[in-house]
């Protein structure tokens, strides 16, 4: 029961308790940031998540929706559909789940529409007040539900835009620290590019790609009636992937994606003279968009600190003979903005109609949250299927 209040107050950005523990973090040296529906940052497919949240920048596949749909102008198939599946924080409670729904459909040689759904739920919570007494069972849960139009503008460049449409609920309308709770919605855009060039090097077929997406820019979303608003997660992303044959048989990709968030930095907090905490915390006055540029300049501990703020994914993907693959990958963030390093491994098995992946991530530390977690990924091309059926 502890454990889980304790993801649930990791989750929930209320004003007053996020910036009380900004405050706290920040006087011991780390400064960490921290946004509303975190959810949506998570790695929700198999394949980016075994090559260490690398994603923007590598083949194209059906779940290229969350990582850059701009991916879907060069993929094969005309109409494909993902499943993903995550058991998250296994480690601290068993009902806790991450699901993935996405699928495109080309619509020409130029132009492919796509979308997705994005689910996660928390398990059924046991509510209380601060004198113990029962408030009732709730399911909280938080979803995205998102469309994207994507166009090639050349033969090797292609744009994609897309709307998100974000309902976080994770109180079910009870009273949190005797304020009246609501589920929080908000509105987001993401704007994304991907470049891919098909070279030859050493006589061998390679191929070079380069993907950028901003996503998430949106509205802050509230949980009260209240002046309260939290930033959701707009984030950066930048990436390159390399991909050459070895043989007829073989092909080696190598990803790298560096990753910020556009969200203000903490202010730093100070003890006065009576050891008591004195301000920090987030900067709630300004606006989206304002957040976006003051993200690059305005963490406290200048440009080193900002720099502090750059996550970095690399990952590996070996195929042999476009059937059966093996991944694996590292993710580093900064100790002092919120110290999560792990390594990751998975595999793939493509099939004429179905592709089946599987991700495992292993921490650096022991006893981490997110030790042991395990992605499980479906795909179904369907235009395989009918080619199949001919």
């Amino acid at each position: 029961m502890k454990q889980r209040l304790a993801v649930i107050a990791a989750i929930i950005g209320f004003g007053c308790l996020a910036q009380q523990a900004v405050a706290q973090t920040s006087t011991s040296g780390a400064n960490t940031i921290s946004t509303a529906v975190p959810f949506l940052s998570i790695a929700p497919d198999s394949r980016a998540g075994a090559m260490g949240d690398a994603g923007v920048a590598t083949s194209p596949d059906m779940n290229s929706q969350h990582w850059n749909p701009a991916k879907y102008a060069f993929i094969e198939s005309e109409l494909g559909v993902g499943l993903s599946y995550t058991p998250w924080l296994r480690n601290l409670v068993d009902d806790i789940n991450l699901a993935y729904l996405s699928g495109y459909k080309k619509l020409d040689d130029m132009q492919t529409l796509s979308a997705s759904l994005l689910y996660f739920s928390l398990g059924e919570i046991t509510f209380m007040d601060n004198f113990g007494n029962y408030q009732g069972l709730q399911n909280p849960n938080e979803f995205a539900v998102d469309v994207a139009y994507t166009r090639l503008l050349s033969d090797q460049f292609s744009g994609s835009v897309a709307l998100r449409y974000i309902r976080s609920d994770l109180t079910g309308g009870q009273l949190i620290n005797g304020v009246e709770s609501h589920a929080g919605t908000s509105f987001a855009a993401d704007i994304a590019f991907y470049y891919r060039n098909e070279i030859r090097v050493n006589r061998k077929e390679s191929v070079f790609s380069v993907g950028v997406n901003i996503s998430n820019v949106g509205n802050k979303i509230s949980y009260t009636d209240g002046m309260t608003k939290d930033f959701i997660p707009t984030n950066l992303r930048l990436g390159v992937a390399y991909e050459t044959e070895l043989d007829q048989y073989n092909t080696l990709t190598f990803a790298v994606d560096l990753n910020k968030l556009l969200v203000p930095t903490p202010t730093p907090a100070s003890i006065d003279a009576d050891g008591v905490i004195v301000g920090g915390g987030f900067s709630q006055d300004k606006s989206v968009v304002g957040g976006m540029f003051s993200s690059f300049s305005d963490a406290p501990g200048g440009f080193k600190e900002e720099l502090q703020e750059v996550n970095i994914s690399m990952g590996l993907e070996y195929w042999y003979n476009r059937q059966f693959a093996l991944r694996a990958g590292y993710f580093y963030e900064h100790e002092n903005k919120g110290n999560r390093k792990f390594l990751t491994a998975g595999a793939g098995l493509k099939l004429n109609v179905f592709t089946l992946d599987f991700s495992y991530l292993l921490p650096t530390e022991r006893n981490h949250p997110l030790e042991n977690t395990l992605r499980f990924s479906l795909s179904f091309d369907f235009e395989a299927f009918s080619n199949q059926r001919r």
